[in-house]
């Protein structure tokens, strides 16, 4: 069964539309009007294997925000729906990813329970115009609506593109593990029954 999906999401300040391919080989094709986002996705499907298209508009004359928590929430509702019952899978993922002089660690658990721990203390607020803070709003959304528990920890870093870029492949590495098919495992990888 194609692990699938494609969301929208339409209000007075953004228009959203992702797809997104669980079983894909890395390809994206991102718009969202913010430069250095985009070039995050592009980093999270090429490493997470995704196949990743997000076609976004907003009021970024304002903010950059709403876009970025926007996107999150609905790449968030279609890793939640392509993953359906999550029957097969792993589960669990993590990885220590080191960018230069930056490393950091990231584990993850598509549980059905959203949790973020975001301990990224970079010393510098911006990349270029991007500020930094809004990937946790980013992460926070996304683990909302994906119903996973996700921990993202800076080690070192003092370059705050490096620690971006970290923890971008980081979390895409640990969601390749996570979502990957255990021959195994034929129902829901939990004691429940359900997850």
């Amino acid at each position: 069964m194609a692990r699938t999906a494609t969301r929208s999401r339409a209000t007075r300040e953004t228009q959203i539309q992702v797809t997104l391919n669980l079983d894909g080989g890395g390809t994206s094709r991102i718009a969202t009007g913010i430069g250095f986002f985009d070039h995050m996705l592009e980093l999270f499907a090429r490493h997470a294997l995704v196949d990743l298209e997000v076609a976004a508009t907003g009021d970024v004359h304002v903010d950059y925000h709403h876009t970025v928590e926007d996107v999150g929430l609905v790449l968030g509702a279609c890793l939640n729906e392509a993953l359906g019952e999550r029957r097969g899978i792993r589960r669990y993922g993590s990885c220590l990813l080191p960018m230069d002089e930056a490393l950091c660690e990231v584990a993850l658990d598509l549980g059905g329970r959203p949790f973020l721990a975001f301990a990224c203390p970079m010393k510098h607020m911006k990349v270029r115009d991007f500020e930094v803070k809004l990937l946790e709003e980013f992460f926070r959304a996304l683990t909302v609506e994906a119903r996973m528990n996700l921990h993202l920890r800076q080690v070192t870093g003092d370059e705050a593109h490096h620690v971006c870029e970290a923890v971008f492949k980081g979390f895409a590495r640990a969601l390749r593990a996570a979502v990957e098919r255990d021959p195994r495992e034929s129902g829901v990888p939990s004691s429940k029954g359900t997850l």
